[in-house]
């Protein structure tokens, strides 16, 4: 959800549309640093009158951090603004932040994930106290992007310093696009049993519920809407059916428009595939107008 206006806006916006689970960025997305949150600002987020009416808010980082960059100043600025956002977002009392684990830009795999490691530890020495955790989120692997093998990520939790501050966030358009066969119940349970086998299904914490506009293997990362894109619907079903799933927060990061009727026509189509009504909302009562 958008921050615009103030970081309150947003839990208004996802109530608007029925939301009982929410993302959002802890400062505009696209730029590196922001002025520090406003204590009257601190206030309205954590005392608004339907915060406790989303059983989960979490963040998501901005998409400039790289902490595999290979120019000085890029790095030195990713850690920083991840230092800071972290702060931001545990002024919110936000569980964890997503971060996408980052591109090595021709510098090779080994080294780049050697990089995330120790910058890892970087940002997290510097905050020591921050309860927000860092929820490295899988990738497509457009590019030189890692993340798109769960090795990646089984990698750098396995080598941090402070394992306890590090979970995972599971997107099924990366998953697909990566290479991870998701379209079929059958399919989907041996994915995630090989999550379980690399990573560990205890160090799950959200999803992101994206088709994908690309075919499987295709490491191009492009989001669609639930059930248009080439995932199917089986997936979707399983993920919104599976008891193990039951507790994890799901979010959508398809395309929207301001009046957010698309998050309305998503949200129906998953609840409709986990046999829920959908729950009464204005916006819910027609989604189609």
């Amino acid at each position: 959800m958008s921050i615009r206006g103030g970081v309150s806006m947003a839990i208004e916006r996802a109530r608007s549309i029925g939301c009982t689970a929410m993302q959002m960025f802890v400062k505009n997305n696209m730029q590196w640093f922001a002025r520090p949150l406003r204590p009257e600002e601190i206030r309205a987020f954590l005392n608004h009158v339907q915060r406790g009416e989303l059983s989960s808010i979490f963040g998501h980082a901005n998409y400039l951090i790289n902490l595999a960059a290979t120019n000085p100043q890029f790095h030195a600025n990713s850690i920083r603004a991840l230092s800071e956002e972290l702060v931001r977002a545990d002024q919110l009392e936000l569980p964890f932040l997503v971060l996408h684990p980052g591109a090595h830009l021709g510098a090779g795999e080994e080294a780049a994930l050697e990089k995330i490691v120790n910058s890892i530890d970087e940002v997290l020495r510097k905050i020591p106290h921050v309860k927000t955790k860092i929820a490295l989120e899988t990738t497509a692997g457009q590019g030189s992007c890692l993340g798109y093998r769960f090795e990646h990520l089984a990698y750098i939790t396995a080598n941090v310093r402070e394992l306890q501050r590090l979970v995972v966030c599971l997107d099924t358009a990366h998953l697909f696009a990566a290479g991870y066969d998701i379209g079929s119940e059958t399919s989907a349970r041996k994915t995630l049993r090989e999550f379980d086998r690399v990573i560990g299904r205890d160090r799950l914490v959200a999803i992101h519920l994206n088709d994908s506009k690309t075919a499987r293997g295709s490491r191009v990362d492009r989001h669609e809407h639930i059930g248009k894109g080439r995932i199917g619907l089986d997936a979707f079903r399983f993920i919104m059916r599976d008891r193990r799933f039951r507790k994890i927060p799901k979010v959508l990061e398809t395309p929207k428009g301001k009046e957010l009727r698309e998050d309305v026509i998503n949200l129906k189509t998953l609840r409709t595939l986990a046999g829920k009504q959908c729950r009464s909302s204005n916006a819910e009562i027609n989604p189609n107008a």
